[in-house]
């Protein structure tokens, strides 16, 4: 009996110990940066006046992780999300007179990523349906809204992610899609409101739908009468 409380003892101690030492992460967002950018096969498109992209370092424990762009949102009190600036190289095998392995650096707005203050890991979220040069996602919570693409690229689509979920809480079918004639931007940021959960989405050039989000549905609010409701397709 002595034996196994010592033994349970040093057990306890060592995880104490072990516990104490163990090296707490510092992650920050850097300062802002100015860079080139050319809309120029970006697929999340740019407006027609914009040359710079404004970026930012992910620095975990001293170290430059990935670049990012545009503002962060927090989830918890330990994790948050921003979107990624990746720099691509964009050179052919034509450019720079043929040399081999001559590179031409480009900027260009990337996936959303999640950071866990506490733990360090950096994680790209793959939000279902999204397009980057279609989904403007506006966050609450661990929702995020936009408008999406179908995977045919032919059908714009209201979407509702959680990022805990498999599957997107709403995934509602707007109208048809022209990948070559179509309107930019596609949908005017959505609009959420707390109580009840509710979300509003706008494609350019149609009226506004709105949807009541109920545990993992998503209920349609008619116009006009918030009555009566239709289920919307998950």
């Amino acid at each position: 009996m002595l034996r196994t409380s010592f033994s349970l003892a040093l057990a306890l101690s060592a995880s104490l110990a072990h516990a104490a030492g163990a090296k707490p992460h510092v992650v920050a967002l850097g300062g802002v940066r100015k860079v080139p950018y050319s809309l120029v096969g970006d697929p999340a498109g740019a407006r027609k006046d914009e040359t710079e992209l404004r970026v930012r370092p992910l620095v975990v424990d001293g170290k430059v992780k990935e670049w990012t762009t545009g503002d962060a949102h927090d989830i918890t009190d330990r994790s948050f999300v921003v979107r990624r600036a990746i720099r691509l190289n964009d050179a052919l095998p034509s450019d720079a007179g043929g040399i081999p392995g001559a590179a031409h650096w480009v900027w260009q707005r990337g996936p959303w990523l999640l950071i866990d203050r506490v733990s360090g890991k950096v994680t790209a979220l793959r939000l279902p349906d999204y397009d980057p040069g279609v989904s403007d996602v506006v966050w609450f919570r661990d929702y995020a809204a936009y408008c999406g693409l179908s995977s045919s690229g032919r059908q714009l689509y209201a979407v509702v992610a959680q990022i805990a979920a498999r599957r997107p809480v709403l995934s509602k079918k707007l109208h048809e899609w022209n990948p070559i004639d179509h309107p930019s931007p596609a949908c005017n940021p959505a609009v959420w409101q707390r109580e009840p959960l509710r979300i509003a989405f706008q494609p350019a050039g149609s009226s506004p739908v709105s949807f009541d989000l109920v545990g993992l549905s998503a209920v349609l609010v008619e116009d006009g009468d918030a009555g009566e409701s239709g289920e919307a397709s998950n």
